[in-house]
């Protein structure tokens, strides 16, 4: 074999693609195919020739390089990825009665009849941590965590270093662009070799492979994650150029001969028998199979039923997880404590003997309410059996009754808040008790303002909950207002210990440049009870701007007022989320409070999305029965183009689209002067339209 030091650059760069290839080749039989054709030594002489070529000619070393996958040089910091599709999330079903609630959603929502075939594509679900891979030309440029779902941290160089992951694909009908989601992981046997290894270096042990392949991959040496021998299992997709067509099972397929892993044990289910059976299998062989799964996950195959379908708040339609029973353990209860949240919520927590649960370390576990310790009549010394299902917070299931000790008195619930003294309530119908204290609780202030500067609410980069918690404690920051003063008030942070010019000339940056946020996250931050982040964003789309929002919130105090009216008719809107708006704003101290708020860091404007001009911004109710589409389908359609779905005819009404039995709404229309659309006239007005 010609050495490197006999080549030519041209000869250089020919060697350095074929040994790509080969090397490439080997790591899909090997780690993909179980299958290897040469032996390790033979291997590693190709990584050596490599080397040696590469080290005679460094400005050759090709993107899919070998060299790639034991890492470079430290990383300073993660960069920011906008994902160019959101990376959603799953909703959970627990039992079969909900997968088969799922099937029939599907259903309705295309208007299928009983007799047709719905097939589901039915995987392992990994406990792991998702990515994002993006390849270009075949070649692999950029890959991400899933983050928030819109945008992750770029972890290319991490990547690189995963041997199942290809860095080149193959195959003569690569799409131009393509993104491949899918779940990084660790093997449990290199997970407890891993442990020893940190064991016997008198390091702490990773709780679980999980924990274990997500702080391998967020390392900033790539080097380390090298050595973590972490892998990855494609099994969806982000944009691709040009879109794929047919069936989900289809562009699995295309996966696989394009180079990637995908889950051999994944099926595709003509029947709800087969994918219930399906889960039955996967539960019993768990403990078997060389990695941890949580569930199965479903998804409908036909690709343009899944556009169809869409997707509701942060999870698609078209698919669901159906998680496996949760793990349970036997322990003792120390101590019953009371926690209190941010909207003053008084939660019971069992302190318990620690105890190992599905591989976690106990030591807390939740009570829930008043209701459920009596229910279950926990005490203070009982014997407990402990149970957790994946990321859900462990809960106590019931009491071993003949282990309880003598003498044990049953546990009387607080009438006052443990942290400020303040009377506690119980409305009428709720299981909760509520600290009464506001803003004078100081858990409630720490919490709310830990809320505040959250991902989805303003997102302020280097506050988080231990800056939070140092800075309530030191008086600098005692509610929102003051976030936005901190620069102002000239306090020496950078006097405080661990704080330095830098990271305090940092966080002054980040709080300006979250000055001023979308309408529907300053609405989500200030922790109006009920009103999550999907509610947020609604309230914005209807009332546009901060000044009107106030405005309406405060006229709703009069029931019988157009306000009120208007803030009941938002689709989404129920009776207690109407009450809690009303209540939060007919406070004077909370008025004054949010007034002071917009004027330091005011919200921006609600603007629609890009979209075609017929529906963005438009108001459109629905009646009668549909033919072409559900109206479930017709409403999220809508939705997509900007529109706004109401449930009732008023002046503000743009459109109503009519259906057979129109009934009473196409009167109040024409009295209104409202226009009135068939379904033919619908379908020609959203023609040709995009809803991405």
């Amino acid at each position: 074999m010609t050495t490197g030091e006999d080549l030519t650059a041209e000869q250089a760069a020919a060697e350095l693609a074929r040994l790509a290839a080969e090397i490439a080749r080997h790591d899909r039989l090997y780690h993909g195919a179980d299958a290897p054709e040469i032996s390790d030594g033979d291997y590693d002489a190709l990584r050596r020739r490599n080397n040696a070529v590469e080290t005679q000619f460094p400005d050759l070393i090709r993107p899919d390089s070998p060299s790639h996958r034991v890492g470079a040089a430290p990383s300073e910091a993660f960069d920011k990825v906008t994902h160019s599709k959101p990376m959603l999330s799953l909703g959970n079903a627990f039992d079969s009665h909900e997968i088969g609630e799922f099937a029939q959603r599907v259903r309705r929502f295309l208007g299928l009849g009983d007799d047709q075939t719905v097939d589901l594509v039915a995987e392992p679900k990994i406990d792991g941590l998702s990515a994002s891979l993006r390849y270009e030309a075949g070649q692999f440029t950029l890959g991400a965590t899933r983050g928030d779902g819109r945008v992750g941290e770029d972890i290319t160089v991490n990547l690189r270093t995963l041997r199942d992951l290809p860095l080149r694909l193959i195959g003569d009908d690569l799409p131009e662009l393509l993104e491949v989601r899918g779940e990084v992981y660790m093997a449990r046997s290199d997970f407890e070799a891993l442990n020893a290894q940190r064991l016997a270096a008198d390091e702490p042990p990773f709780a679980n492979p999980r924990n274990a392949a997500a702080g391998s991959l967020r390392l900033l040496d790539s080097k380390i994650t090298a050595s973590r021998n972490l892998h990855f299992f494609a099994y969806a997709w982000g944009e691709v150029t040009p879109p794929p067509e047919g069936a989900h099972w289809d562009m699995l397929e295309r996966f696989k001969r394009w180079g990637f892993m995908v889950n051999p044990l994944t099926r595709r289910c003509s029947t709800m028998d087969q994918a219930l059976a399906f889960h039955g299998d996967l539960a019993a062989r768990r403990a078997e199979l060389p990695y941890d799964i949580d569930g199965v996950v479903y998804k409908v195959d036909r690709l343009d039923w899944q556009d169809r379908l869409g997707m509701v708040s942060r999870a698609p339609r078209w698919a669901i997880a159906y998680k496996f029973p949760a793990e349970q353990a036997q322990t003792k209860v120390r101590a019953i404590e009371i926690q209190v949240g941010r909207t003053g919520a008084l939660t019971p927590v069992a302190r318990l003997e620690p105890i190992t649960v599905g591989g976690v370390v106990v030591s807390n576990a939740t009570l829930h309410n008043q209701d459920e310790i009596v229910r279950k009549d926990v005490r203070v010394g009982d014997t407990v059996i402990v149970q957790r299902a994946g990321d859900v917070i462990p809960q106590v299931v019931e009491v071993v009754v003949d282990l309880r000790p003598k003498h044990s008195l049953a546990y009387v619930f607080p009438d006052t808040c443990p942290v400020c003294g303040s009377r506690a309530e119980r409305e009428q119908g709720e299981a909760v008790w509520r600290c009464t204290g506001g803003l004078i609780c100081e858990a409630q202030a720490v919490e709310r303002l830990r809320h505040f500067v959250s991902r989805d609410a303003f997102d302020i980069e280097g506050l988080g909950e231990k800056q939070i918690e140092e800075f309530w404690k030191a008086g600098l920051i005692r509610n929102p207002v003051d976030i936005f003063t901190l620069e102002a008030r000239n306090l020496a942070i950078e006097e405080r210990p661990g704080w330095q010019e830098t990271s305090v000339s940092n966080l002054f940056r980040a709080i300006e440049a979250r000055r001023s946020v979308s309408l529907g996250r300053f609405i989500h931050a200030l922790g109006i009870r009920h009103v999550g982040e999907t509610t947020a964003q609604l309230l914005a789309k209807t009332y546009e701007s901060w000044g009107k929002f106030l405005n309406r919130m405060q006229a709703a105090r009069m029931p019988e007022g157009d306000a009120y009216e208007g803030l009941m008719d938002i689709d989404g809107i129920g009776p207690k989320m109407a009450e809690t708006l009303v209540d939060f704003f007919a406070e004077p101290r909370t008025i004054k409070l949010v007034a002071e708020l917009a004027e330091a860091a005011p919200p921006l404007d609600y603007v629609a999305p890009s979209g075609p001009a017929p529906l963005a911004g438009k108001t459109i109710v629905f009646t009668g029965g549909l033919e072409a589409m559900t109206r479930a389908e017709a409403k999220a359609r809508a939705e997509s183009l900007g529109a706004k779905v109401t449930g009732s005819i008023s002046k503000a009404t743009d459109y109503l689209v009519a259906g057979a039995d129109a009934g009473s709404k196409a009167a109040k229309a024409r009295e209104l002067g409202v226009a009135t659309l068939n379904e033919a006239e619908w379908f020609a007005l959203i023609a040709g339209q995009d809803s991405g």
